[in-house]
């Protein structure tokens, strides 16, 4: 039933902002929650990277966790990454937000609004350096999450703490006159990863307090990869602080999996009929939600599986099936289905031609995959397939074709090593990776719309695609950060790329 601001709303007229005190006045419309009451939660997590995955995922296991086990110390610091664009949204809001789950269906009833209130705090680390420390120092703090990126874990080649990075190096400075001398807390952090080792280095010097680390973003085996970056930068802060990593800081691997698209104003205007107030920090969901831990924490945490997440003794199998199935399906459906001018997965999905390409790159997949305990993989598949068909969704294929150089190694170049040392030359891939090159050198769709390069290589990319067509797929395998040795080296794996890049220039060159 809807509220006479939600009629105010869908009639046009402005709504009063959504907060603590409007909430408590208006109601929230139609829309469920919070589950929690916010203003009886203590921060006991921080999260680094408070983007729309965060605040869908995350924030709403942990809510729900705290709301089934009765445990009040369980409110989210959420720290942004390099604007301050969400924490100046979400201040004036009282943390609190709405999440718009969007089913796959046109209905008004399709869509479901519920406002969070775990996040009882937000900071912008070119501002509020000093507060997120105090806030990782605090023995009160227990869990520190992360969705960051895969950019946002500085690697060189050899997987190892990319030193020659001007903002690693910067960090790495200032942690080491810390050890030094008392900390200047006023200095900006340059990268997530800083913040967090200068805040464990506050938190080793006062309490000494355990902490679970826990990355949850699409790496493989993101826990580890954070537990070398993390204790390769604690040796700055000299060899005390760096075995107080290792001995108190867990770094427990995961798997998640929500697809949040970027929200639209049309999706804003829908959240404010339901909820009857406007919301500046709305994020927008499938129904669909998974969280994989594995079970190694050394400190408290919230009873996450409680809320439906699942902490088990391995995630690899679960994360695999995830990155693989999923992820890489994803990538080949946002390479060539921007290239033919779909906006959204959704679109390129209903393709009849590349929803059989991405079938086909599952299908070349599974025989690389141990199936989970408890998941059937074809079924799993099938779902995925389903899930990305989901035109309320609005997923577009330009958010997902992002970061390709970071992404595809993960998503599908792990496969395709483990296939090409079985002797198997995997056709499926093979096109994904040529979907990429040809998205790089274009740089524009079938009707010559322009595909902009969003990814932290762009220039190098930029570089490797100018010249000739006929040398492009010999010109992309020489990234050594892309392409590991046994892939660039296959003859068979080059020359099947190649002959999907010429295809894809042929059938592009010919259209309007």
């Amino acid at each position: 039933m809807r509220t006479e601001a939600g009629v105010a709303a869908a009639a046009g007229q402005e709504s009063e902002r959504l907060s603590l005190s409007a909430l408590a006045a208006s109601g929230a419309g139609s829309a469920a929650g919070p589950a929690v009451e916010p203003r009886s939660l203590r921060i006991g997590m921080v999260h680094l990277g408070l983007g729309a995955f965060h605040r869908a995922h995350q924030a709403v296991y942990t809510e729900d966790a705290a709301a089934a086990s009765g445990d009040a110390g369980w409110g989210i610091l959420g720290v942004t990454g390099r604007t301050a664009k969400v924490a100046d949204a979400l201040q004036p809001q009282d943390g609190l937000y709405t999440v718009l789950t969007k089913a796959a269906g046109s209905r008004e009833e399709d869509s479901s609004a519920r406002i969070i209130g775990s996040l009882r705090g937000v900071a912008f680390p070119g501002r509020d350096t000093p507060r997120v420390i105090q806030a990782l120092a605090a023995r009160e703090t227990t869990v520190v999450t992360m969705t960051i990126t895969e950019k946002g874990y500085p690697r060189d080649a050899s997987g190892h703490l990319a030193l020659d990075s001007p903002a690693v190096a910067a960090d790495l400075a200032v942690l080491e006159r810390d050890s030094r001398r008392p900390a200047n807390s006023d200095d900006a952090a340059r990268t997530p990863l800083g913040l967090l080792a200068r805040g464990l280095f506050a938190r080793y010097r006062s309490s000494g307090a355990p902490l679970n680390v826990i990355s949850c973003d699409n790496l493989s085996a993101n826990g580890s990869v954070t537990r070398t970056l993390l204790t390769e930068m604690a040796a700055a802060g000299g060899s005390g602080f760096r075995d107080w990593v290792c001995e108190s800081v867990s770094f427990p691997d995961t798997m998640v999996d929500r697809i949040v698209p970027a929200a639209t104003e049309a999706d804003r205007r829908e959240a404010q009929t339901l909820l009857g107030l406007r919301d500046e920090g709305l994020v927008v969901a499938e129904p669909f939600g998974q969280w994989i831990l594995s079970d190694d924490f050394a400190a408290r945490r919230p009873a996450w599986e409680l809320a439906g997440a699942v902490v088990t003794r391995d995630v690899r199998p679960f994360e695999a099936a995830k990155l693989r199935l999923l992820n890489g399906t994803h990538s080949l459906l946002a390479y060539l289905g921007a290239l033919r001018g779909y906006r959204t997965i959704a679109e390129a999905a209903a393709d009849e031609e590349l929803a059989a390409a991405a079938a086909a790159l599952q299908a070349e997949v599974l025989p690389t995959l141990s199936p989970p305990p408890g998941v059937d993989l074809a079924e799993y598949a099938a779902g995925i397939l389903a899930r990305f068909r989901n035109p309320a969704l609005g997923h577009t294929t330009l958010q997902v074709a992002m970061d390709g150089s970071q992404k595809l190694p993960v998503r599908a170049l792990g496969a395709v090593e483990d296939l090409l040392a079985r002797g198997v030359v995997p056709e499926a891939l093979a096109r994904l990776v040529a979907g990429w090159m040809v998205f790089v050198y274009r740089g524009r769709d079938a009707f010559g719309n322009e595909l902009p390069l969003q990814d932290p290589l762009a220039e190098v990319l930029a570089g490797k695609a100018r010249g000739p067509q006929g040398g492009l797929v010999d010109r992309m395998f020489e990234l050594p950060g892309v392409f590991s040795a046994p892939v660039a080296g296959n003859p068979g794996f080059r020359t099947a790329v190649a002959a999907h890049a010429a295809e894809l220039l042929g059938s592009l060159s010919q259209s309007p």
